[in-house]
């Protein structure tokens, strides 16, 4: 029997600023208004503490770190195609651009709800998922319904370690690794956007959610830019969702008519023809703001967290 998710973390874990944030984020936040949150699982990774919760009708895996938690993936078993967060559904926007989506890679599967999508609707298309965490790999598997099988691979592994190792190439590559609200900071540099490149096929594209409200949204955005021919946004309840590739820029036009083509196609449930509106101008950024390798703003980012929490106190 599943006990209340208050009785099995404890009532201290309530008592502080962090803890009242999680619980009223599950009570309040968009699909999750007014419901009862039960627990289903606690476990302590190499990485994370983890969370998988049943949050009303749906099912989330939440990552603790220290005094902070965040939701990482949902799903909702009676309806297995819904994508509740609104930035997944736009990242499929991603299979619009290339002539022919046959390989596309996940880094960052978690939950595995956008390659579990992605596969449902695009029968002969190939995914390999990359996750870090053995755990959450086997959480999928249990939880989420999603595992490996003869259309999707499955690859435990740094994604970075993956990108830079694999001898494979990709149609459609996605970038959704998050470690709270930071993407992991040697999966947004210069280096890393050029293994990318060298492991897209001809006319592929890369996706990356990248919340802007990072302080280093700007930076990661013309980091891509400084990779790839063009960076196209797209605006998506709150987050952005980038899509870069190389060759000319894709007038809308031509991108509507290749989306309603793929719309078409496959029937996906969240119309990608329709996301197409969604796209906006990408700013210009200066090459002074290019993060590389050896430009990691750890301790500006650490001021930032360290003034956020102090701010939350008050």
């Amino acid at each position: 029997m599943r006990q209340s998710f208050i009785a099995m973390i404890g009532s201290k874990f309530f008592q502080t600023m962090a803890g009242v944030a999680f619980l009223t984020a599950a009570f309040t936040s968009h699909a999750f208004a007014q419901v009862e949150v039960e627990l289903i699982l606690k476990k302590e990774s190499l990485y994370n503490s983890l969370f998988v919760l049943q949050e009303g009708p749906y099912r989330t895996l939440r990552f603790g770190h220290k005094d902070r938690h965040y939701r990482e993936s949902t799903y909702n078993p009676a309806d297995p195609t819904e994508l509740p967060s609104t930035y997944t559904q736009y990242v499929t926007v991603g299979a619009a651009y290339p002539q022919d989506v046959k390989h596309a890679a996940v880094i960052g599967m978690g939950g595995g709800r956008m390659t579990w999508y992605l596969s449902h609707y695009m029968p002969d298309l190939k995914v390999t998922a990359v996750e870090l965490d053995p755990e959450i790999v086997k959480i999928a598997d249990k939880y989420f319904d999603v595992r490996a099988n003869d259309q999707i691979n499955v690859v435990t592994s740094d994604g970075r370690t993956f990108i830079r190792r694999t001898k494979e190439t990709f149609d459609f590559i996605i970038v959704d690794a998050y470690r709270g609200h930071f993407v992991p900071f040697h999966l947004l540099t210069k280096e890393f956007y050029e293994m990318v490149e060298e492991r897209m096929n001809d006319g592929g594209v890369v996706v990356q959610n990248i919340a802007p409200s990072t302080m280093l949204f700007d930076h990661a955005i013309a980091t891509i830019g400084a990779v790839f021919d063009n960076v196209d946004l797209y605006k998506a309840g709150g987050n952005m969702v980038a899509v870069a590739y190389n060759g000319p820029h894709r007038e809308k036009d031509d991108l509507l008519a290749a989306a309603q083509a793929q719309q078409d196609k496959h029937g996906f449930r969240y119309d990608i023809a329709a996301m197409i509106d969604e796209r906006v101008r990408t700013p210009e950024f200066g090459d002074d703001k290019i993060l590389t390798d050896d430009f990691a703003p750890a301790n500006y980012l650490k001021s930032v967290e360290n003034h956020n929490r102090k701010w939350e106190n008050e």
